[in-house]
C-alpha cells in the first residue's frame, strides 16, 4: 500500500479529475447501469447534492485524485436516515493496490461520526463473468465484513445481456433503543 496516499473531502472542482475515473467504468463495464457518462457539470452537481448531508472523498497520490467514495441516502423517509448506500469507484491502473480498503474505511469512519450505523451497497452481479462484469466488487466488500442480504435476478439490462444486482450490508455499531439523531455532514465539517 503507497503510504503517500491522502484522503479529503470532494469539492465540485474535482468533478472533472472524478468523471475521468468514473467514466471508464461507464463506457466498459457493467458495474455501474448508467449508458453514457454523465457530463462535468452533472457530475459536480452529483458531488454538491450528496455533500449537503452525506461525506464524498478523493484519495490522492502526488496530488492526482486515484479514487473517490461517497454516501447517500439509502431511502428517502426519516426512519432510515441511520443507514446510507456507500459507493467506491478508483481509476483501473490503481486497484488491488489496498486504496479502496483505506477508502472504505475512512468514509466509515465518518460515517460513524454522523450517526450512521448501516451501511449498505448495491452491486451488479453476474453468474456467468464476462468482460463487462466479474464479482470483485462483491469479494471487496466481503472482505471489509459486508453479508449479502438480497439478491435480485436480472433487473438490468447493458452490453446485451441482462445482469443481477445483490445488496450487502455492514453494520457499524449496536443498534440501540434511543439510537443518536443523524448529523448530516455539513454540520460536522469545519
Amino acid at each position: 500500500m503507497n503510504t503517500n496516499l491522502s484522503i479529503r473531502m470532494a469539492v465540485e472542482e474535482d468533478a472533472e479529475e472524478i468523471l475521468s475515473i468514473y467514466s471508464p467504468y461507464v463506457i466498459n463495464t457493467a458495474i455501474t447501469f448508467e449508458y453514457e457518462a454523465p457530463s462535468a457539470a452533472e457530475f459536480s452537481k452529483r458531488i454538491k447534492n450528496i455533500l449537503k448531508k452525506y461525506p464524498y472523498i478523493v484519495a490522492l497520490e502526488e496530488k492526482c485524485i486515484v479514487g473517490f467514495a461517497y454516501a447517500s441516502v439509502f431511502r428517502e423517509r426519516p426512519a432510515y436516515n441511520r443507514a446510507a448506500e456507500t459507493s467506491i469507484y478508483l481509476r483501473q491502473d490503481c486497484r488491488g493496490r489496498g486504496l479502496g480498503k483505506k477508502m472504505y474505511l475512512a468514509l466509515g469512519d465518518i460515517l460513524k461520526c454522523q450517526n450512521v450505523i448501516n451501511l449498505n451497497a448495491g452491486i451488479a452481479y453476474t453468474t456467468v463473468e464476462d468482460v463487462h462484469l466479474d464479482n470483485t466488487s462483491m469479494v471487496f466488500h466481503e472482505h471489509l465484513g459486508y453479508s449479502k442480504v438480497a439478491h435480485f435476478t436480472k433487473c438490468g439490462y447493458k452490453f446485451g445481456k441482462w445482469y443481477d444486482v445483490i445488496w450487502m450490508e455492514k453494520m457499524l455499531g449496536e443498534h440501540s433503543e434511543t439510537p443518536a439523531q443523524f448529523i448530516p455532514i455539513s454540520e460536522i465539517q469545519s
